[in-house]
């Protein structure tokens, strides 16, 4: 029967883990990419999974038939995945929000809370419960659970490792999750298989043997894929879904209206073929390269296809341009839903398509280019964060020719700029301002272009002169026509931008201090949830010095009220409750300094969770193992938490010398570099608890 019960605790151990990236990851889609939402989802998940631990799991005390209790939760367990990733998919339609539109702050707080509630509380209570089934069927004494949980861990490695290089490439998310179920099923089946000592035995075992042979017929007919698809269209309600794929860098959704294809990145209109939309193609591309005395070599990062290098190509000295797509499977659906615009683009031989990230393509690369055009235009998350840093704009500036022109744009409006709308505006200006001399702003109603350069030919140049490129280059354009040039470069709008954007207290954009995101963020929040813009105004204000203040304040009020009340021991548990709360910061930041730097966090969380969790339970068995030597059990404790004190203090160093090693290496297994600081951060966090 040990082995049984073995057996079931190392599929806990898988299922949770697979479990956890499968709604952390269906929802990110729903959230739009958000990475800042990771946060919420995973405090949701350890404080439900922390009162199924307690509350539920303490309950089987109590109860005369252990094991069919347990066969009940994990059925529950496995039952809650397949409907947690059907709710996640219906949730904007239960919101009442449209496709492509945001999810608020609080929304995302108590929607994943109310969706995952079942999943992590059930997972929560199969813990307590195996504890008790070890030591009752291993004749251990409460020693066990270091057992339990080391086996568990084991289960989580396995479910990291595949995760990772098996279910994310090669399966949807709902025959994932009825794989899952289907070997709780297995280890339920086998527990009573074991026992029959009843009939009520038996009766639960044959409906764990139909639930089990039920879910291989899901997933070897096929039905699953139906299942995931009945869930698609449910999700894209109004739209034709043609294609549907996750990739390391998030979600692809493809639909189709008549001859018109949409692209989909992560819920967000990316790439509309084959007719694009002809004045922001037109602006975007026309006017920049006309500003360009002669424009040869072009950069194109993001967005290219679907009309903006057929206008680039509209331009005769252009000889070369290189296309890198951020992700490269939008490429790769794009010849699978050919149209002639697309075909003309993608096939032209003055066009090289990089399979890659751009930002690591702008980083490999020896060429230098007379325009970079970067087609990514929203900062609400991370990985597009990435192509709006003072970093970037260095690395974009070291790539360009003498009078190069580096090309972005921001979300705009011609008739209102909120302060939300005006802070994110301004932090890019300032940012571009740090690396660039010159600027050049031609605000629209939709989208701010910002043309940076070192030449100040730029600054210069006015509607008669590009007027006269477009005739000189014989440009063939439906929008750009001279009255509308006139319009746009008017120098009312510039002078109307600056004077709005002059109040602004706006900070400057870093990879390592990401606020182009929070100044998105808080401009999306003040539109679909308003009421909350008072307190992003307020988180505006925080710094480093409130929190040395609120530090101190509470150590004082510690050492005041201390010898005041008959046994106030409130150490050692003040010390337990700041390193958890350390631990899960030490996993946000390695979280969110991943996607900053590299932008497939998507991929690698059930890695970088992995290994945190692997570094905690290793830690704690160490302890464990060793604690009947340890003689002073007080001071080696203190001496643990003094090594996550420094470890705190030297964790910024740590990725300022990743970032300056990088310079000079450039090596695919410097990623590793964040596994093991995971795993030395969670081995930490795990020796405090046995102590």
């Amino acid at each position: 029967m040990k082995k049984y019960i073995v057996l079931s605790i190392l599929i806990m151990g898988f299922s949770g883990l697979v479990a956890q990236m499968l709604i952390l990851r269906e929802l990110l889609i729903v959230f739009l990419g958000n990475e800042l939402s990771i946060g919420i989802i995973l405090a949701n998940w350890l404080i439900l999974e922390a009162f199924g631990c307690f509350f539920i799991g303490k309950k089987i005390e109590n109860i005369k038939n252990k094991i069919e209790a347990f066969v009940g939760v994990s059925i529950l367990f496995s039952l809650s995945i397949c409907i947690g990733i059907y709710l996640t998919r219906i949730l904007k339609s239960i919101l009442g929000l449209s496709i492509g539109e945001g999810v608020g702050l609080l929304p995302i707080l108590y929607s994943s809370f109310l969706i995952i509630s079942p999943i992590s509380i059930s997972h929560g209570a199969l813990f307590t419960f195996s504890c008790k089934l070890y030591s009752l069927f291993s004749k251990q004494d409460a020693s066990s659970i270091g057992k339990v949980y080391a086996y568990e861990i084991i289960g989580t490695i396995l479910g990291g490792v595949i995760w990772t290089y098996i279910l994310i490439p090669k399966f949807n998310s709902f025959t994932i999750a009825i794989g899952v179920a289907m070997l709780n099923f297995f280890a339920c089946f086998l527990l009573l298989f074991y026992l029959r000592d009843n009939r009520f035995q038996k009766i639960i075992m044959f409906a764990c043997f139909l639930l089990l042979f039920y879910s291989g017929y899901l997933i070897f007919t096929g039905k699953a894929e139906n299942l995931h698809y009945f869930s698609i269209k449910k999700q894209w309600k109004g739209h034709n879904v043609v294609h549907y794929q996750n990739s390391i860098y998030g979600n692809i959704c493809v639909t189709k209206n008549k001859e018109q294809y949409t692209f989909f990145s992560n819920g967000i209109p990316n790439i509309i073929t084959p007719i694009p939309d002809i004045e922001f193609v037109e602006e975007f591309v026309h006017l920049p390269l006309l500003f360009h005395t002669s424009p040869k070599n072009i950069l194109i990062l993001s967005g290219g296809a679907g009309g903006i290098i057929n206008e680039v190509l509209k331009h005769p000295t252009v000889e070369s341009i290189e296309y890198a797509e951020l992700d490269p499977l939008l490429l790769k659906l794009l010849r699978k839903f050919p149209t002639p615009l697309t075909e003309y683009e993608l096939n032209n031989p003055k066009v090289k398509v990089n399979y890659i990230d751009g930002r690591f393509f702008l980083k490999t690369t020896r060429n230098k280019y007379d325009v970079i055009l970067v087609g990514l235009f929203e900062l609400s998350d991370l990985q597009i964060n990435r192509f709006f840093t003072k970093e970037f704009f260095s690395l974009a500036k070291n790539k360009m020719n003498n009078n190069g022109i580096l090309v972005i744009g921001t979300r705009g409006s011609l008739t209102y700029l909120s302060d939300e709308l005006r802070d994110l505006n301004s932090c890019i200006f300032k940012t571009l301002k740090e690396v660039f001399s010159y600027i050049r702003v031609i605000p629209g109603d939709g989208i701010n272009l910002f043309l940076s350069s070192d030449s100040k030919d730029i600054s210069f140049f006015d509607k008669d002169w590009i007027t006269k490129r477009v005739i000189e280059r014989n440009l063939k354009v439906n929008v750009l026509v001279p009255r509308h040039i006139e319009y746009k470069l008017h120098p009312k709008w510039e002078e109307w931008f600056f004077n709005l954007i002059k109040g602004s207290k706006a900070k400057i954009n870093y990879d390592f201090r990401p606020i182009g995101v929070f100044y998105s963020i808080s401009y999306w929040n003040a539109i679909f949830t308003p009421y909350l813009r008072p307190f992003f105004k307020w988180c505006e204000k925080i710094n480093l010095s409130i929190f040395f203040i609120i530090f101190f304040l509470f150590i004082a009020m510690f050492f005041v009220m201390r010898p005041k009340i008959k046994n106030f021991n409130l150490s050692v548990p003040l010390c337990v409750g700041t390193t958890g709360f350390a631990g899960m910061i030490f996993d946000l930041i390695l979280i969110f300094t991943f996607q900053a730097l590299y932008g497939y966090v998507f991929s690698w969380i059930g890695l970088l969770v992995m290994f945190f969790m692997v570094g905690s339970a290793l830690g704690a068995m160490v302890i464990i193992s060793t604690l009947n030597l340890i003689k002073n059990k007080l001071k080696f404790f203190i001496g643990i938490e003094l090594t996550i004190l420094f470890f705190a203090l030297g964790f910024p160093f740590i990725f300022l010398f990743y970032q300056y090693i990088e310079k000079f290496v450039f090596s695919p297994f410097l990623n590793i570099i964040f596994l093991v600081i995971s795993f030395i951060s969670g081995f930490l966090i795990g020796a405090v608890f046995p102590l």
